[in-house]
């Protein structure tokens, strides 16, 4: 009789936990997005809508900065990858998050325990004489997951190991373009260097020539004191250009977690072609982003605690056995007369509790709206990034080009200047302004074709590691 209750409990909780079930998630809150991005799509694409499907996260993504060609930012990335902190907090996240993933794991396995121990006491009805029990034993015990509470309780501290492990991805992307993009920004720095010395330099000869056209009454002292503060102020450029130089250094140095004080990057001002980026990149490649990754697999586990938290409305069943020896004299512990066993089943509901499972539900629903909330921001934001990175290099492109044609302009009329001056057809300011002139578009020029690698590397981060599609 009690066995056919006990039956007949247990049936009946199995069919109330069928109703333990996370809401599904609306996909309708999720943004529209294009075929392809608008900076490289044909104006007839349509629209769809982004749904929740598996992210690319895993698939390879090659060295990307190998399009580069530089052998000292290919070490230096192969560096940061050991050293940099970050990704070091990352790894140790994801261990954690691994750990609490065993932790759910084990919760849905057998639990059993051993006990060995002594008691000392009054037996009642036995007076009042007070006799030593000693007692060995084992214990198991196993809740049934009617409910599906452990499996949703494992399945979110899954999707949260999964969800370190793209935001360690993400670190790592973050670290290979972060140093990209100094290591390219101190290589401009260079150029820029170059450039200025160059410039001072220049302006030496002209003040040179300037003092000995002076000192044989050619010119006067206003002209000679114009030429030297041409020559100060650029010296103080290519000082403040070494300070900026400095920092680029410094900065590196932390990206690959090594001291600043005995890093060093040589003086280099070559450079490979820019790497060119292909066209009609499709929007699904957004998929591959660890951010976007880790934030989908945020809002699924959000969803699998919403079932954990609807579980408690259910009975939960734990099964458990004892067994073991206890006797009053210890040499006798383990003989088979004082053996003791028992099995027991416990199907428990709380009936009143204030509230607090409905509130555990309401809070639960509510951490799921802020999951699709931020998921949905993370996929507005990567869409951003990648049309910003797109119209950015379609831009500076143009603008390189038409600063081309400055830089040559200038320089030309820089030549004419020079010529001029020295057969006394133009005046000293008319040189002054020439220089000044080509010194400004050169300067220009430079930085915008270092726009144009940082915006390749920004490419490259807002893709999810390179342009290329994955098979």
């Amino acid at each position: 009789m009690k066995t056919k209750l006990m039956m007949t409990t247990l049936l009946a909780a199995l069919v109330l936990a069928g109703c333990a079930t996370p809401p599904p998630i609306d996909e309708s809150r999720l943004p529209a997005t294009p075929a392809a991005f608008k900076s490289t799509a044909p104006a007839t694409v349509g629209e769809a809508r982004w749904a929740v499907v598996p992210p690319a996260d895993a698939e390879p993504r090659g060295d990307w900065w190998l399009a580069f060609g530089d052998a000292t930012l290919n070490d230096l990335i192969r560096r940061s990858l050991v050293g940099n902190t970050d990704l070091q907090g990352a790894a140790a996240r994801l261990a954690q998050a691994r750990a609490l993933l065993r932790s759910a794991n084990a919760d849905r396995l057998p639990q059993v325990g051993a006990s060995a121990g002594a008691a000392r006491g009054t037996v009642a009805g036995q007076g009042p004489a007070a006799a030593t029990v000693w007692n060995a034993g084992l214990a198991a015990s196993w809740e049934v997951d009617i409910s599906g509470r452990l499996s949703q309780a494992s399945r979110a501290a899954s999707l949260d190991a999964q969800s370190r492990e793209a935001l360690l991805q993400s670190t790592r992307l973050m670290v290979q373009a972060d140093v990209a993009q100094t290591y390219l920004a101190l290589r401009f720095a260079d150029q820029e260097r170059r450039l200025v010395r160059d410039t001072v330099a220049a302006y030496r000869e002209t003040l040179a020539l300037t003092q000995r056209r002076y000192q044989a009454g050619d010119v006067a002292e206003l002209d000679l004191a114009r030429v030297q503060t041409e020559v100060a102020a650029t010296e103080a450029e290519a000082i403040s250009l070494d300070r900026r130089r400095a920092e680029l250094e410094n900065a590196l140095s932390v990206l690959l977690g090594e001291p600043a004080s005995g890093f060093k990057v040589a003086e280099d001002t070559a450079l490979a072609a820019l790497p060119a980026i292909p066209s009609g990149l499709p929007s699904a490649m957004l998929a591959r982003r660890p951010d976007v990754a880790a934030a989908q697999r945020g809002l699924l586990a959000a969803q699998a605690r919403v079932g954990v938290a609807q579980a408690a409305w259910f009975p939960s069943l734990t099964l458990t056995a004892n067994g073991g020896y206890a006797s009053p004299e210890l040499s006798d512990v383990f003989r088979w007369s004082a053996r003791a066993w028992s099995v027991d089943a416990l199907l428990s509901l709380p009936i009143f509790d204030g509230g607090r499972r409905k509130a555990g539900v309401e809070s639960a629903t509510a951490g799921l709206d802020l999951a699709m909330s931020s998921y949905r921001q993370q996929l507005l934001q990567a869409l951003r990034e990648v049309e910003d990175s797109l119209v950015g290099l379609q831009t500076l492109s143009q603008q390189a080009d038409v600063q081309g044609q400055a830089v040559q302009s200038s320089a030309r009329a820089t030549a004419l200047s020079d010529s001029r001056y020295r057969n006394g057809l133009v005046s000293q300011l008319d040189l002054l302004d020439a220089r000044r002139s080509e010194l400004r578009n050169r300067r220009a020029a430079l930085q915008v074709q270092a726009a144009q690698y940082q915006a390749t590397v920004g490419l490259v981060r807002a893709l999810g590691g390179g342009w290329n599609a994955p098979a």
